[in-house]
């Protein structure tokens, strides 16, 4: 059994650009600009804030940037998660207030930056795009807002499709999975979506997966997928992870918490353990709260994978 997978060398479509993958894993740095995500909700609601954070996650060495408007953290409403009321807890107006002025105040500093936007919304998509945002991160894989994929198409953006289960108001109710029946829903997730967005004329190559942890998995199961994350690979698309601060992090360190789950705060050393077996593991890209030591980290793995020769053209 092999601990590394093949990473291959590839392009991916952006809206106005291509990025080169699998030489170096790229770092994807997370601004928050929500009163409530589960990381740092509120540090960063300001939009002036917000800027200056990107800013330093870009001068830290992050390759883009994530901007996010609405927390997806479990138990939240976000896709209308909660069946008793009519709307998503955050509408489309305002999380396009919350994010266009970060957005903009970023790309007036940083022309070149290159931005994602963390939605499953297509209007606040279709806004992000013409504001200068390269990518969509739909954490729904377009199963959330059916007009969503033709937004994408019609612009030439790059795409990120996450395997979600459920919807965050589901997720901490979920039966566990044997880890067989696991990745076979994870994998065939994931193909449904890339189905979705190639009907919908976006480009094969525009197309980065995600295989979201933490999202509708239990504490176990996060760790059974990353075992063998690799085997996604065979969907012919690179793969964008995110595991920066998980809860799942935090409840497997409990035992040295007196019981308790970990804090936020006592999670970075746990969150590049797994950042390092999420790049041997045939991750391109990582996406991370903390840019400076996810940097090192990822050196150290990308060292190993060249050792090995994964990397293929």
């Amino acid at each position: 059994m092999t601990t590394t997978c093949n990473r291959s060398i590839s392009t991916w479509k952006l809206r106005t650009r291509t990025l080169n993958l699998g030489a170096r894993t790229l770092l994807c740095g997370v601004v928050n600009i929500t009163p409530d995500s589960f990381s740092d909700g509120g540090l960063f609601l300001e939009p002036a804030t917000a800027v200056q954070h990107g800013l330093q996650l870009l001068d830290e060495g992050a390759d883009l940037l994530d901007l996010g408007a609405e927390s997806t953290r479990p138990g939240s409403s976000a896709g209308g998660a909660d069946k008793s009321a009519e709307a998503p807890a955050v509408s489309a107006e305002e999380e396009q207030a919350r994010l266009l002025p970060v957005l903009k105040g970023i790309l007036r500093a940083r022309p070149d930056a290159i931005i994602s936007v963390d939605t499953y919304k297509a209007e606040t998509a279709r806004a992000a795009l013409a504001a200068g945002a390269e990518i969509v991160n739909d954490v729904s894989g377009f199963a959330w807002d059916a007009a969503m994929p033709a937004v994408c198409a019609e612009s030439g953006a790059g795409v990120i499709l996450m395997h979600t289960r459920g919807q965050p108001g589901e997720w901490r109710s979920q039966p566990q999975l044997e880890p067989d029946a696991l990745m076979a829903m994870v994998r065939d997730g994931l193909m449904a979506s890339m189905h979705v967005a190639v009907a919908a004329g976006i480009a094969p190559e525009a197309i980065a997966l995600d295989p979201g942890y933490g999202f509708g998995k239990r504490f176990d199961e996060n760790y059974a997928l990353l075992a063998r994350q690799h085997e996604l690979l065979n969907l012919g698309c690179p793969l964008l992870v995110g595991l920066s601060r998980k809860s799942f992090l935090g409840h497997t360190l409990a035992p040295l918490f007196g019981g308790k789950d970990a804090p936020i705060t006592a999670r970075e050393t746990a969150s590049l353990a797994a950042l390092v077996a999420a790049i041997l593991h045939g991750a391109s890209i990582v996406r991370v709260h903390a840019v400076r030591s996810a940097v090192e980290a990822a050196q150290i793995a990308d060292a190993i994978l060249a050792a090995g020769g994964s990397a293929k053209g």
